[in-house]
């Protein structure tokens, strides 16, 4: 499963809806993350740090705008980048645990790791649990709970310090029905807040 047809599928309806969640959520996320250096790992063509006001942002990744990379070797110093956003590279690296080392080891004392995610505690991870292992994006992802990232985090030495959880209409296909079930959405944030389809955690590196 590639995270290029992961941007892909982002362009349709679905991939519409999840990504102005998660934009907007990034949005007021980032803004109050501060330093000199913030790299984005995938999804080039999505500028999910527009809203942080780090003098230096850069894109990288196996097709990044910036640098081309692997999730697991950043091409960067130790202790040396204040943010790194992580959006759904989790899901599709073959090494999830080698990415986040990868970043503990590039970040400085009290630096941001941000992660976006699918829940696999959600309708869409039911819809996911449907498909084959082979299917069309974004069901062909290992989908991990937020619970799980951030065990793994801790165990890194990051402390969790906040976590956001959205889209709670089911994967529906057609927008016009998508449309409809907005109402999930605020239904969803009140009464199960934590079983949207999609989630963020940030991370702070304590040393």
């Amino acid at each position: 499963m590639s995270i290029l047809r992961f941007e892909d599928w982002l362009q349709t309806s679905q991939g519409r809806y999840l990504l102005d969640w998660e934009q907007g959520a990034l949005d007021r996320l980032v803004a109050d993350v501060f330093g000199y250096y913030a790299v984005q790992v995938g999804l080039p063509g999505v500028d999910l740090l527009r809203a942080n006001r780090m003098p230096c942002r850069l894109s990288c990744g196996g097709a990044g705008r910036d640098l081309r990379c692997s999730e697991f070797e950043l091409p960067f110093a130790t202790a040396s980048l204040d943010l790194v956003l992580l959006p759904h590279v989790l899901e599709f690296s073959a090494h999830p645990h080698r990415v986040l080392r990868e970043v503990e080891r590039v970040l400085v004392p009290e630096g941001s790791v941000v992660i976006s995610g699918f829940n696999p505690l959600s309708l869409w991870g039911v819809r996911k649990l449907l498909a084959r292992r082979d299917a069309a994006a974004p069901w062909g992802g290992y989908y991990r709970s937020a619970m799980r990232i951030r065990d793994w985090l801790t165990l890194l030495g990051f402390e969790v310090q906040a976590n956001a959880f959205g889209c709670y209409a089911p994967p529906l296909r057609s927008p016009q029905w998508l449309e409809r079930w907005r109402f999930a959405d605020r239904a969803g944030a009140r009464w199960w807040p934590v079983l949207g389809a999609g989630y963020l955690l940030h991370g702070v590196k304590r040393v």
